[in-house]
């Protein structure tokens, strides 16, 4: 565990955090274990039999442990109390934050007080517990709490008017105060104060509030940045936070199973539970609201989409229509939702225009960074991790409709291949060095740096350099170790798991992102209770290797789809391979209504997708869902991909309430047993490649696919401006004055001062979207072409932690 408040955050007082799960008292406080051991399996705090009497979301106090459930007859450990020469029993349940620890000592003793009344000791010798000579004996304790002597009438008398006396000084002297002399001291006090209460009087736009809950657990209620509220509902021990003046806290847990954001996320030995938040920020026709593609029947990607609704300013508000979809589609309750469905990790697809555009690109620009960074927000409000994953690069990294733009790529391929790398590098450099950020690391602990490359076309050596020269950028933003930035995810580029085994030795935590799917393939009409096994058998083997033989391997994504039926899972206009209409020749196997006329599902189906999730839970390990939500049809009104949606099943019963229940579904499969290597999880050794690994993935490759000799290839250069993202804005009130919380500048290494990549001014270029094409001849005038490919960026020494 290491401490993620930043910097600035240092002097907050924080509270502890309550206690999840009570240690084995036996096992920790009496060592060789005390004759009065029970062995009792003491339940976690929230399990208790009695109503607890703090306050909402306050804090237990750290020495309250497994005494309180010492009892299993009775279900609480009664205390021990001493009045005078005469020992009692409470007949009540000791409060929950009782200090039994605190007075016992570590091995019973002669002479010293035990509180333990059901101790054998304690029923025998005379007085049970009077004598001196008795471990009941409290000599301190009677010390401090004597019992107070009888005193005579008139000192009742004269004590009386001493009390009556300061009474009324108190009626005088306490109005003055809070009319007078407070007032004026707030007025002229204009110093920021950090509390460590469970209540703010201040709020996040700077306006007055009256004093608010900062945390809470199931049935509390929550108040939105908008000002709705909603009930928590979170049946697994999840705790919300959120305080305007401390807006980077990080005391939020997702479940009680699942560690707090101020602790250490343990890769490869805590499972990652998590859900995509597809078509949010990188819309795409099957995942997002559909309607908003049904409403423009030209549209078939987000670059025509956004052509579509900028050209539609006279009815439908034009490109800003986007923004009101990020404001709708998702939304802080669907974290909350989230959180409470027993996940603990979101995956964000986030589009190369959340950081700028270029020239031609139809894109609404920046716009969708100002929504990632409420995500970011939500997630810490509701103890979720988030997967940044870098969906859509300049000139698209596989030709598909969630890169941006159907058709071609143009990423490591083709003759603008080289170039739009170099770009989609400097943006790759930009996410990192925000995301590891004190204030941002704990919360974005992975980043997918490219979607799906078509690996199989661009070739495992170009593809290697590629990320390998993201590697260097990444830990050159954040440092190397544990702590130091995000997990660096690497999709496999559909070249399979086994492809990357001993790839990068000893790289600072890395991992391997696989998209199992199945509904793509061949179709078959099978009912859904045929697939119950087929995970395991399918990917489960493939996972535990890679494991052992690369490292962290995650489920980027995966479906219940089995079929590829469902309304633009295939794109727009494009049909399907199960009913014979999608392109190229298909047999025809089936009508597709069976599997997408959920409302219609009978108990046997429902069954039968649910057994499917299980197995693709316990065989894939660590994964995310995609997707959470599927908006609905205009046409129809309801969901018609209903296989891809986390929560429709948890609405109707065909995914698991509980994600932990899917563990063992692969019996006898090997599953991996953790935990990850040292260096794997940036412990000792992390960061320490080999010299020759270093050398055989220098930037940039010689050639690419499609293209020839990088030389001869358009190229930019490192002279332009670093288009920085901004840090969010959070204001407080602060007695009379607002204050401004410190949110970072955006930019984690300040030595990282290198430029950003351009177009050379004397240089041809072609399209960057531009797919087959020979390159423009000459590329570029005399001396211009040296500058075109820049020097390799050979791996730096790490530094240290």
């Amino acid at each position: 565990m290491y401490p993620s408040n930043s910097a600035h955050s240092q002097d907050i007082p924080y509270d502890p955090l309550p206690l999840t799960q009570d240690p084995p008292r036996d096992s920790i406080y009496h060592d060789p274990p005390s004759p009065h051991a029970s062995g009792f399996d003491t339940p976690p705090v929230e399990m208790s039999y009695f109503s607890d009497p703090t306050p909402p979301g306050a804090a237990q106090p750290r020495f309250l442990g497994a005494a309180l459930y010492d009892d299993p007859s009775t279900g609480y450990r009664d205390s021990f109390a001493s009045q005078n020469t005469q020992n009692t029993f409470r007949t009540a349940p000791s409060v929950v934050n009782s200090s039994v620890y605190a007075l016992n000592p570590d091995t019973p003793q002669a002479g010293a007080y035990y509180d333990d009344p059901h101790d054998p000791e304690y029923n025998t010798g005379p007085g049970q517990g009077a004598s001196s000579d008795s471990p009941r004996y409290l000599a301190q304790k009677r010390s401090a709490y004597t019992v107070p002597r009888v005193k005579s009438k008139r000192g009742l008398i004269i004590a009386g008017s001493i009390l009556a006396a300061v009474i009324v000084l108190i009626a005088i002297v306490v109005p003055i105060y809070f009319i007078v002399i407070k007032p004026k001291s707030s007025s002229s006090n204009n110093s920021s104060v950090s509390p460590s209460s469970p209540t703010s009087t201040s709020t996040s736009s700077g306006q007055p509030s009256s004093a608010v809950v900062v945390t809470g657990g199931d049935g509390s209620t929550v108040t939105t940045g908008d000002g709705t509220t909603f009930t928590y509902s979170n049946s697994f021990g999840g705790t919300w936070y959120w305080d305007p003046q401390d807006p980077f806290n990080n005391n939020a847990q997702a479940q009680s199973w699942t560690l707090p954001l101020n602790q250490t996320f343990r890769f490869g030995t805590d499972q990652i539970f998590g859900v995509n938040l597809g078509g949010w920020l990188t819309t795409e026709p099957v995942s997002c609201a559909p309607a908003l593609y049904q409403k423009y029947p030209q549209a078939i990607d987000e670059w025509t989409l956004s052509q579509a609704m900028a050209a539609d300013t006279s009815s439908g508000g034009g490109l800003s229509q986007l923004e009101t979809h990020y404001k709708t589609f998702i939304t802080e309750q669907d974290f909350a939702e989230i959180a409470g469905a027993g996940l603990n990790f979101v995956r964000i697809p986030l589009p190369y225009w959340a950081i700028e555009v270029r020239s031609g690109e139809p894109f609404l620009p920046k716009t969708s960074w100002t929504y990632f960074l409420k995500a970011i927000q939500w997630a810490r409000k509701y103890g979720l991790r988030i997967n940044l994953d870098f969906h859509a690069l300049p000139g698209s990294q596989n030709g598909w409709n969630h890169s941006g733009k159907f058709g071609t790529f143009n990423v490591l391929y083709g003759p603008m291949g080289i170039a739009n790398a170099q770009r989609s590098l400097d943006y790759i450099r930009i996410i990192a060095e925000f995301i590891s950020q004190p204030e941002y690391r704990d919360v974005v602990v992975i980043f997918g740096i490219t979607n799906e490359p078509q690996g199989t076309s661009i070739g495992k050596d170009a593809l290697s350099r590629y990320y390998m020269q993201a590697y260097n950028y990444i830990r050159k933003a954040s440092g190397i170790g544990e702590g130091n930035g995000p997990f660096i995810s690497y999709h496999d580029g559909f070249l399979g798991l086994s492809q990357w085994a001993d790839w990068l030795p000893n790289a600072d935590r890395i991992a391997l992102d696989d998209h199992p799917y199945i509904c793509f393939d061949s179709q078959s009409s099978a009912p859904m209770s045929s697939y119950a096994q087929t995970p395991c058998t399918t990917w489960g083997g493939l996972m535990n290797t890679s494991m052992s033989a690369f490292g962290l391997t995650a489920a980027g994504e995966f479906s219940n789809a089995v079929t590829d039926c469902g309304l633009y899972v295939n794109g727009v206009g494009l049909g399907t391979r199960y009913e014979g209409t999608y392109t190229g020749t298909w047999p025809v196997i089936g009508s597709c209504t069976p599997w997408t006329d959920w409302q219609n599902w009978d108990s046997t189906m429902k069954s039968g997708i649910q057994q499917f999730a299980l197995a693709s839970m316990d065989a894939l390990q660590n994964w995310f869902f995609w997707t959470w939500k599927i908006g609905n049809s205009s046409a129809t009104g309801v969901v018609e991909s209903p296989q891809w949606s986390y929560q429709l099943g948890l609405q109707n019963g065909w995914m698991p309430k509980d994600p932990r229940v899917a563990s063992g579904t692969c019996a006898n499969q090997g599953i991996f047993s953790p935990p990850l290597q040292a260096w794997q999880t940036g412990g000792a050794g992390a960061g320490q490649i080999p010299a020759a690994v270093t050398a055989s993935y220098t930037w940039p490759p010689s050639q690419i696919s499609n293209a020839g000799a990088v030389s001869l290839l358009p190229s930019y250069t490192p002279t332009g401006t670093v288009a920085t993202l901004p840090p969010p804005t959070f204001t407080y009130s602060s007695g009379s004055s607002v204050k401004t919380a410190n949110a970072g500048n955006g930019w984690q290494n300040p030595s990282d001062t290198a430029s950003g990549m351009v177009a050379i001014t004397t240089c041809s270029y072609l399209n960057p979207w531009v797919g087959s094409a020979a390159p423009p001849s000459p590329l570029c005038s005399s001396g211009a072409a040296a500058r075109a490919v820049p020097d390799p960026l050979i791996t730096p020494s790490p530094r240290q932690s």
